[in-house]
């Protein structure tokens, strides 16, 4: 039987389910394969043992996160506001909105579900202003 640890699932605008194994340049064949993946969504699955290095922000859809194991601090930032999310027990879920920039703070080893608009998805740096003297 599939995992989706390794093998993701893409669901496309016609609501067709697709299963794609997971290689190195996932990302890459998912915009080639899947016209850059307009109106599509992807259904994945990761393991975190650390903070995730970078932000990221879906500027076509709302994202879903469940926690399957583990704990994780979420931060979420828009429109100049800040806010934390605790993912501290097994089933709890967080739906992050479409244009909101966010990243995980790691607090015990996780496994995720992510529910992805996959479609112009940015990662990037932190995007809160610093503070003068941080």
């Amino acid at each position: 039987m599939p995992q989706l640890a390794s093998n993701f699932i893409v669901i496309d605008a016609k609501q067709a389910a697709t299963e794609i194994p997971v290689t190195p340049s996932i990302y890459e064949e998912l915009d080639a394969n899947f016209e850059q993946f307009k109106g599509c969504m992807l259904v994945s699955e990761y393991t975190f043992s650390s903070d995730w290095p970078t932000w990221e922000m879906h500027p076509h859809g709302d994202e879903t996160l469940y926690l399957i194991s583990g704990e994780a601090s979420l931060l979420l930032y828009a429109d100049g506001v800040e806010r934390q999310i605790e993912l501290n027990t097994p089933g709890s879920f967080v739906i992050v909105p479409k244009g909101t920039w966010h990243t995980a703070l790691v607090k015990k080893s996780c496994r995720i579900l992510f529910i992805t608009p996959g479609e112009g998805t940015i990662n990037g740096v932190d995007p809160r202003p610093q503070t003068l003297g941080s």
